[in-house]
């Protein structure tokens, strides 16, 4: 599996972050062709103490980078990054990962 992982830095106000965050940004990325799974953390603190770097990441699961790449190209993937650069586009850092069961 891989994955498009969004990191999103600590907003400014919180509370308008969330709201949305969860009831515009999540459910326009919902609708992306090709996505299997969305995981939402929250990020509570930091083992060293205090509240970390990072307020919240999205983990996005594709069976394929092909997958993944036409998603990105769809109307709706098109949608989810225009809306995502309109609010937080100073805040997220995005990545693409593969899964590791540790066999490798």
């Amino acid at each position: 599996m891989v994955k498009l992982i969004a990191l999103y830095k600590h907003p400014e106000d919180k509370e308008a972050f969330d709201e949305h965050y969860f009831n515009t940004h999540g459910p326009i990325t919902a609708k992306i062709p090709g996505l299997k799974k969305m995981v939402v953390t929250k990020i509570t603190g930091s083992p060293m103490g205090g509240e970390g770097a990072y307020y919240l990441m999205c983990e996005m699961y594709y069976d394929s980078h092909e997958s993944m790449k036409a998603g990105m190209k769809s109307p709706e993937g098109k949608a989810s990054g225009k809306d995502l650069m309109g609010f937080a586009g100073d805040l997220v850092t995005l990545m693409i990962g593969e899964e590791n069961d540790g066999s490798e």
